[in-house]
């Protein structure tokens, strides 16, 4: 049996067309990285995921021994066929092919036209789930992930090697460019959270998506939908009931201990305890942010000027009692807080704030890149993360270009 060579699809982003392997929508499926309480079927019936099924790399369905519930009816065995659109499992011929006559669910990432449905075997209907409208991010920040996790394990000496050539105002230009296109996908993702789960639950959904690090976002987004704010406010929430909930699920290997979910669940319990209103503290630290000078501006006099480091040390005090601080609250503030604030009031100086502020857990590649370009030194241009966002940008329109 060969192995499957899996498609790519163009998609139109915001800012132009990017490709969307159908390998990355099969991770997606296999984390678990959406809503599952409010997965339903394209025939009505809400859909519990009870097992993925295991991820079949040769030939046949996507993912083999799954276990799925409709509605209260008994649990169903069987395989799953993952696809971005429903169109492709007659493409591919599927109906007419043994090796596929077990499959019980097809995951697709665009919800099927009008009655349009997946046939097996003698024109069995076979269930059918979109999971676009159930996704926790947006398709431009899936392949932005996904081209991190792929360009970690090359050298980042090419980046010098192919951006070296250009002058620094082009450099700047480029990097400035794409930064601005990050920082607005990011407002754009932030406008819709709080459009589907209101202020409060955007927040904490936000807190722990941060919370989970790039491999724990999944399970603790599932944990965010499970226990809301109020139970954690409340005194609800038990760390280790928590924590068993997602047992299985959890991405513990190579995950340094102070990134360890348990560490990072009693450390969001110890948030929500000591600051129970804390998203009304984050509308309050919105209006408190003094004016700053332009997105063009040298960050190291901006800093200075409106002493960056004690207004870092104050916000975390006020948001999170102090139970989150250093790069990772830098994320919370740059991958959160910024754009939740930007989506919530028109105007403003987020995104100045956003691009002059602290690095944060970014991948060492970047920053080690950004270096060797000369555009950060330490001193004169300390690392920033609005810079380091763009020269990720870069290298995801570059992985990603059709």
């Amino acid at each position: 049996m060969q192995p499957v060579t899996h498609a790519v699809t163009e998609i139109q982003g915001l800012y132009g067309t990017f490709v969307f392997p159908e390998k990355l929508l099969q991770k997606i499926w296999l984390r678990g990285d959406f809503n599952r309480a409010l997965a339903v079927a394209a025939d009505g019936r809400r859909l519990t995921v009870l097992h993925p099924g295991k991820w079949n790399l040769l030939g046949g369905p996507d993912f083999k021994g799954a276990r799925v519930r409709f509605d209260e009816g008994p649990d169903v065995h069987g395989d799953i066929e993952v696809h971005v659109r429903i169109a492709d499992w007659d493409a591919h011929r599927h109906a007419s092919d043994p090796a596929y006559d077990q499959v019980i669910l097809h995951v697709i990432l665009f919800p099927p036209g009008a009655g349009r449905v997946t046939r097996g075997a003698g024109g069995t209907l076979i269930p059918v789930v979109a999971l676009l409208p159930l996704l926790h991010h947006d398709l431009e920040e899936f392949a932005a992930d996904e081209a991190v996790e792929t360009l970690a394990n090359r050298a980042a000496a090419r980046i010098p090697e192919e951006l070296g050539g250009l002058a620094p105002d082009e450099l700047d230009a480029l990097l400035s460019r794409h930064a601005i296109a990050r920082w607005e996908q990011k407002v754009h993702f932030a406008t819709l959270r709080i459009q589907r789960l209101g202020w409060e639950e955007a927040c904490h959904f936000t807190a722990l998506d941060v919370l989970g690090y790039r491999y724990n976002r999944a399970p603790m987004l599932r944990v965010a939908g499970r226990w809301p704010l109020r139970r954690w406010t409340a005194g609800g929430a038990s760390v280790d009931e928590i924590f068993a909930s997602e047992a299985g699920q959890w991405s513990l290997q190579g995950v340094r201990p102070a990134n360890h979910p348990k560490t990072r669940i009693k450390q969001y319990a110890r948030w929500t305890q000591q600051r129970p209103g804390w998203p009304e503290a984050v509308v309050e630290v919105g209006r408190q942010l003094p004016p700053t000078g332009k997105w063009g501006d040298g960050t190291r006099e901006l800093r200075r000027n409106v002493a960056l480091g004690c207004l870092r040390s104050r916000l975390a005090g006020q948001v999170c009692g102090d139970a989150l601080a250093g790069t990772r609250f830098d994320n919370l503030v740059c991958d959160g807080l910024l754009p939740l604030l930007a989506a919530r009031a028109a105007g403003g100086n987020h995104a100045v704030w956003w691009h002059h502020w602290y690095a944060g857990d970014l991948p060492p590649l970047l920053l080690t890149g950004l270096r060797r370009l000369g555009v950060f030194d330490g001193q004169a241009r300390p690392a920033c993360h609005g810079t380091a966002q763009g020269l990720l940008g870069w290298l995801v329109a570059r992985e990603s270009k059709p």
